[in-house]
């Protein structure tokens, strides 16, 4: 009688559930700063019955939409004195479907978490073409695109597990913050491995590992002194998921007429300097605003009031579940700028020090510093994004190019030296992204067709200049792509991540010489900024450039260091009194790479090599 009694209350217990298909969050932490949890309940006809929490516990709101299938509640977390209670779903009084909801504790001090800032170094990695740490999950049943490391554009199966068993290498190499491309659900059909046509926002995707995995990986780079960064996506999801295939309003996603009564797809013209342009046509910031950003990627509607809690909510709940360090925010201009100054503001509201970098792919820095915290210009038409740090991609758009081009009154090394001086324009001068490559652009090395002394040039710049430098997975071992074969050939394989792979970059004893050239003047940069706050925080002063060499110094009470960039062929000899106002007091310096020491005062010349730099820590 007992077991016959205890598997009817199991099965009462499984039917209860069983019409809930999706709770989100699924879980919550308690002692928020914002109190305020509003859960999603999904599930057939949902709506149709009455909702009422265990122990007395008020429900601040509740929303019912068009769509039967969902019901959102809202309730204050310090009115709840338990870590479980339960949802029910009611029906003539009765208790028809249940769901037990869980609040967690927080990690102590968890608010006050660290966040990356100009003392890191960011090492951006595309999971999929990293490393295969296990092969097991390279394909899963439950999702589509399956591993065919033959096929460019296909999966390849890189994962979370490659990454975790590659930390020494990236310890080694002095990076301090990990930036993942997207690593949740993409269960588009193909071309998935990206990650950024995301299909749950909860779940990372199998062929990655599991959250527990992503949680490992984050404490792990913790015990190092590292820190992941997440790529969170707020402009468009995958047309694929589940929420994209059974709305819960009409305006989640925007949608447009084609004429026929049919809604739906339409392209963005991507002019996103329509969000501040003062003559404007209101079709033309519509269509970029509003259009999306490919055929599977929908657009989503932030100025929803319940898609804008849904996306803050997923960012904490990400941020306190795996203990990120910071977020990357792909397509940042493409949103609804009012929206997101609110959901920028609620994260770091939560967590004071935490960082944020949004991509504002705009190449003048009027425009680029307009979505930085406090920026002056924004403010001409009372606006703040409440965004702590942007991109410079007018450094990435110039520093090839000044490279490249022979000196004139608009090009050559001028192009760097004007760049830099925009930097009054930005509210937070140390708190922007300088690169000069990503998964989205041609391949450093293959513009200079693989030649390391370009290379170093330019990690030079970006590790000496103010902001944070970031880098992408293979460039420190000479990796090359070309962005006109397409995405997939600037996303090439690290070699040695995979079994079986001909040669082990990873490994310093069966790296190539060219390998070797290119990494380990990446590892002796890198190591030698970690711990230069002069670097980290302090003040520039720069020298119009003369003769393709270009030369700077950064300073503060302490410290002071010269940078100079020679980019002619042939070696080049400066008078240094020209430079007298910064080497007043100095008698010599030392080259952070190669150690040689050099008599540095404004009566001496200084000799630079031909495509090389120097960077001299004066005495």
């Amino acid at each position: 009688m007992k077991k016959l009694l205890l598997l009817l209350s199991l099965y009462i217990s499984t039917t209860l559930i069983a019409q809930i298909q999706k709770v989100e969050p699924a879980f919550w932490w308690k002692g928020m700063k914002n109190p305020e949890l509003q859960i999603m309940v999904y599930g057939k006809d949902i709506s149709k019955y009455a909702v009422e929490l265990s122990d007395q516990i008020p429900v601040k709101d509740l929303t019912k939409t068009e769509n039967p299938n969902y019901v959102f509640i809202t309730v204050n977390t310090n009115e709840i004195n338990n870590s479980l209670f339960r949802i029910n779903f009611k029906e003539n009084n009765k208790t028809v479907y249940s769901y037990k909801y869980e609040l967690k504790s927080r990690k102590p001090n968890s608010a006050n978490r660290p966040s990356y800032s100009s003392k890191d170094v960011m090492y951006l990695i595309m999971p999929d073409r990293f490393a295969n740490g296990n092969p097991s999950n390279d394909s899963q049943k439950n999702l589509t695109d399956k591993a065919n490391r033959n096929e460019p554009t296909g999966r390849h199966g890189g994962d979370l597990r490659g990454i975790i068993n590659n930390l020494d290498y990236l310890q080694n190499l002095g990076a301090t913050a990990l930036w993942l491309t997207p690593v949740n659900e993409d269960n588009e059909k193909r071309t998935s491995y990206h990650g950024y046509a995301q299909t749950d926002l909860y779940q990372i995707d199998g062929r990655y590992g599991t959250n527990e995995e992503y949680l490992e990986l984050s404490r792990a780079l913790q015990k190092r002194g590292m820190m992941l960064i997440q790529d969170y996506v707020t402009n468009h999801w995958g047309i694929s998921h589940w929420l994209i295939q059974d709305l819960p309003t009409k305006d989640w996603i925007h949608q447009f007429a084609d004429g026929e009564g049919k809604y739906g797809f339409k392209r963005s013209n991507y002019r996103i300097t329509s969000q501040f342009d003062t003559n404007v046509a209101d079709i033309d910031k519509k269509e970029a605003l509003n259009g999306w950003f490919d055929t599977t990627m929908p657009d989503l509607n932030q100025s929803n009031p319940l898609v804008l809690k849904y996306l803050t909510q997923n960012a904490i709940w990400w941020i306190e579940y795996a203990e990120l360090g910071g977020l990357r925010v792909d397509t940042y201009p493409y949103n609804d700028k009012v929206a997101m100054a609110k959901w920028a503001k609620a994260i770091t509201d939560e967590y004071p020090n935490f960082n944020i970098v949004g991509e504002a792919w705009m190449y003048n820095p009027a425009h680029i510093s307009y979505w930085q915290k406090n920026s002056k210009i924004a403010e001409i038409d009372g606006y703040n994004s409440n965004l702590p740090a942007v991109m410079d991609f007018t450094l990435y758009t110039d520093l090839p190019s000044a490279l490249k081009d022979e000196d004139g009154w608009d090009k050559g090394m001028i192009k760097i030296y004007n760049s830099f001086g925009n930097d009054f324009l930005y509210p937070d001068i140390n708190n922007i992204l300088v690169f000069f490559e990503n998964h989205d652009t041609e391949r450093f090395n293959e513009i200079f067709n693989g030649d390391s002394r370009y290379y170093k040039m330019a990690l030079t710049l970006i590790s000496t200049v103010r902001g944070i430098p970031q880098i992408y997975y293979g460039s420190e071992i000479g990796l090359r792509g070309e962005k006109s074969k397409g995405d997939a050939d600037i996303r090439r394989d690290f070699p040695g991540g995979w079994k079986g792979d001909p040669q082990n970059a990873f490994n310093p004893q069966t790296r190539t010489a060219e390998q070797k050239d290119f990494h380990d003047f990446t590892q002796k940069m890198l190591k030698w900024r970690k711990s230069k706050d002069v670097i980290h925080n302090g003040k520039t002063k720069h020298y119009m450039p003369k003769e393709k060499v270009y030369v700077y110094f950064r300073y503060n009470e302490k410290e002071k260091v010269m940078v100079v960039i020679n980019n002619n062929e042939k070696d080049q000899t400066l008078d240094l009194s020209r430079f007298a106002e910064s080497l007043s007091g100095v008698s010599a310096g030392k080259d952070v790479i190669s150690g040689k020491d050099f008599s540095v005062n404004a009566q001496n010349k200084l000799t630079v090599s031909g495509k090389s730099s120097l960077i001299l820590e004066l005495n």
